[in-house]
């Protein structure tokens, strides 16, 4: 374990499988394991003319393209770290996350992308786009400093001690915290997805969660391709209901990843258009937030295949618990399942191991954790205590070792002393047959410190009041659990990856208090 590297994995099974599929971008092209590799090494060496040097951050901004993946790889490969952004931020936002990974080059694609070039001429990094001709199948980085020489790679030894991904938390709570993974991170926690899924070179999956975030890059792509299965990349370069099905079905996808809120827009289409056939799946997985329990029985009764809730964060390089394919064990809705790769323990605030049942604070540690936040001493104080990497996530183990989550540290609503899970709140809400989305939240309150509040997308026709959803509540949740105002809306606000932040959906609906109109988000 000690000496492995994502880099070794991926060229272990590039030899072991040349010829089979790697990456395809649906209806263009396929490319195979061999091919991939010879690809990376090629980029490498533009990346190696263009003066990138090992421990150099390389910025990448690209939608889901055959580009960003071999650039990906291609920086990892020479020993420097990739910061993969997310191509939809601002000037201002570009400038942080630039400045803060301090990197020394900017990768986008050909089309580029002012934010980012703005952000980066303003800091003095250099740009450099990068495209893929099919006719040749050969990456070119435009401009670079001199002819690259295909063989200034091969002497570049990587090392699992090289940090090879930096990605930013979502800074729920306070500014982002830049969270550093190794190349011994990155392959760990690879090893322990592809384990636990039994990922083989059979298997195949269509992404469609962005690669600039953990989720889709460690368990869609990175662990696919270290398998040595295929990943399939939409035309149209990220998500979309209405080709999905057709790329899982033609290039016989046999599992997905996605957060909720994907799930729930393709169980909408299959309500509203459903597929003539779908492909026969070994499993779907769900990950990046709660999932009711609700909804996973809807997709388990409209896709015909397990659904199998997971449990992830940044600073463990994705993975820390799943519920077991079926031929492993029971997968217990409302949980995430057991940890994976890594020790886990319920501790309470004075470091005290809880027995099954109680809460506490969920804790890490293993070969896939961070060693610790870049330049941010304050938070690696708090966050590694007792021996043990600190979530920030409340929960619970029952008696077979399955985690329960209650919800974060922050995010607990204390109304009058009694604490409330906005998570259980919403599982209530969820399973009410007029309800599509909710979710809870605390808000401050003058009597009890803090009340909640929740906000609830009907279902398409559905004529569902807040006296309906206040009646409903009242009937399945302890007075004290019932949410004091309910909004109705179309939409509530998301993060880039379809993540809900509650603090940020009290902050929309609070502004509104004071008035009768309920604002409208795009998500």
């Amino acid at each position: 374990m000690e000496g492995m590297t994502l880099t070794g994995l991926l060229k272990e099974v590039a030899g072991k499988f040349p010829d089979r599929r790697a990456l395809s971008v649906s209806g263009k092209f396929d490319l195979t394991h061999a091919r991939l590799q010879e690809l990376i090494e090629r980029a490498a060496s533009g990346l190696v003319a263009a003066g990138i040097n090992p421990g150099d951050a390389v910025a990448l901004t690209f939608p889901n393209t055959v580009e960003f993946v071999i650039m990906f790889l291609a920086v990892i490969r020479v020993r420097a770290t990739a910061v993969p952004l997310n191509a939809a931020y601002t000037a201002e936002e570009f400038e942080f996350y630039l400045s803060d990974s301090e990197s020394k080059l900017l990768l986008t694609s050909t089309e580029g992308n002012k934010a980012a070039e703005a952000a980066a001429s303003k800091l003095n990094i250099p740009h450099v786009t990068t495209t893929l001709s099919s006719a040749d199948s050969v990456v070119t980085l435009s401009p670079t400093k001199s002819d690259s020489d295909p063989n200034s790679v091969s002497k570049i030894i990587n090392d699992p001690s090289d940090v090879g991904l930096f990605l930013h938390t979502s800074g729920t709570t306070s500014r982002p915290k830049g969270v550093p993974l190794t190349q011994l991170n990155l392959a760990s926690s690879v090893k322990n997805i592809m384990s636990i899924y039994k990922l083989t070179e059979s298997d195949s999956t269509v992404i469609v969660l962005p690669l600039f975030h953990v989720h889709g890059l460690l368990a869609g792509l990175l662990s696919s391709l270290a398998a040595g299965a295929a990943v399939i990349l939409p035309a149209a370069g990220r998500f979309s209901a209405s080709t999905f099905w057709s790329d899982m079905r033609k290039y016989n996808a046999t599992w997905y990843t996605a957060v909720p809120t994907i799930h729930q827009i393709v169980l909408d289409r299959h309500a509203s258009n459903p597929e003539p056939e779908y492909p026969k799946l070994r499993f779907i997985r769900s990950c990046s937030a709660s999932l009711a329990p609700v909804i996973l029985a809807r997709l388990e009764e409209a896709f015909g295949a397990p659904v199998l809730e997971a449990y992830a964060m940044t600073e463990a390089t994705h993975l820390m618990c799943t519920n077991p394919l079926p031929e492993d064990g029971p997968h217990v809705p409302g949980s995430v399942g057991k940890p994976v790769g890594q020790e886990m323990a319920i501790l309470d605030e004075n470091g005290v191991e809880q027995k099954a049942g109680s809460n506490g604070e969920v804790c890490i540690r293993g070969q896939n954790v961070t060693k610790g936040y870049k330049n941010n001493p304050e938070a690696n104080k708090s966050a590694y205590l007792f021996g043990w990497f600190h979530t920030g996530d409340i929960g619970y183990l029952d008696s077979d070792g399955y985690l329960h989550l209650v919800g974060r540290i922050k995010e607990l609503i204390n109304r009058g002393g009694e604490k409330i899970s906005p998570i259980e709140v919403d599982a209530v809400l969820l399973s009410h047959p007029d309800i599509a989305q909710a979710v809870a939240f605390g808000v401050p309150d003058d009597k009890y410190g803090e009340e909640i509040n929740c906000a609830v997308i009907p279902r398409e026709g559905s004529k569902i009041d807040e006296a309906e959803v206040s009646s409903f509540c009242k009937k399945n949740l302890a007075a004290f659990k019932v949410p004091k105002k309910v909004f109705i809306t179309d939409t509530v606000p998301k993060t880039a990856t379809g993540k809900i932040q509650r603090r940020i959906v009290a902050e929309h609906f609070l502004a509104q208090i004071s008035t009768a109109q309920v604002p409208k988000f795009g998500a």
